[in-house]
């Protein structure tokens, strides 16, 4: 028999998250965390779009960038947050900057690497019809890159979850990630499978929400 100081019933955990629901409180953590990592994730896929475009497409953009951006991609999530506080304090913009840390990377490496290695043919058959530069790019390079995109993305898009939690730890009071930490402090095991499941309901909505995209984007480029 496993105590309840160690693993909650199911009873425990929905009575815990009703009670924080009745206060008001459930709701804005779901909330806040959600816009935190929402905002993050953007910034963070944009810029890995744009970088893994230019480190795809350019030599010298592969060769200049890729062993620094590779190095910082080693990085752990925690190592940023004093770093972050130094720079910006301890408002929004440190928790939304390390999130869309962890958003960047996956895109920027992923599809930097997918147009690194779109088949040599079909670019030369490309231009072979007179395609070039923005041309070749939106009929040939991206098709054959979506796929591997929104791969990318998804993956960003958890990543963003995982990060949320570490962006949280920096002075917030608000959250899930805050939730996780407070009721760690307390012992509110209840609170801590509440924090806990809540972040994978809403990790795996979030990811059934790009994978509508993906079909979506599938069918109309690729």
């Amino acid at each position: 028999m496993v105590a309840v100081s160690v693993l909650p019933s199911p009873a425990m955990v929905w009575a815990a998250g009703v009670d924080l629901a009745q206060r008001g409180l459930y709701g804005h953590y779901i909330a806040i965390s959600t816009q935190r990592v929402v905002v993050g994730f953007a910034f963070g896929a944009a810029a890995g779009l744009l970088l893994g475009a230019v480190v795809g497409l350019s030599r010298l953009a592969n060769v200049l960038l890729a062993p620094t951006f590779g190095g910082v991609r080693a990085v752990p999530s925690l190592a940023w947050v004093p770093l972050l506080i130094l720079w910006f304090g301890i408002g929004e913009e440190s928790k939304i900057i390390l999130i869309a840390i962890g958003a960047f990377f996956p895109v920027y490496t992923i599809v930097g690497s997918a147009l690194r290695h779109v088949d040599a043919h079909l670019i030369e058959a490309g231009r072979a019809f007179g395609l070039h530069g923005r041309r070749l790019f939106a009929t040939v390079q991206l098709p054959a890159v979506v796929p591997s995109t929104v791969s990318a993305l998804r993956l960003a898009l958890a990543q963003s979850w995982l990060f949320l939690v570490a962006a949280e730890l920096i002075a917030s009071s608000m959250g899930l990630g805050f939730l996780l930490l407070d009721s760690g402090q307390n012992g509110r095991i209840d609170r801590i499978f509440l924090a806990i499941l809540s972040l994978a309901v809403l990790g795996k909505l979030t990811d059934s929400v790009l994978g509508v995209f993906e079909k979506w984007a599938i069918t109309r480029w690729a």
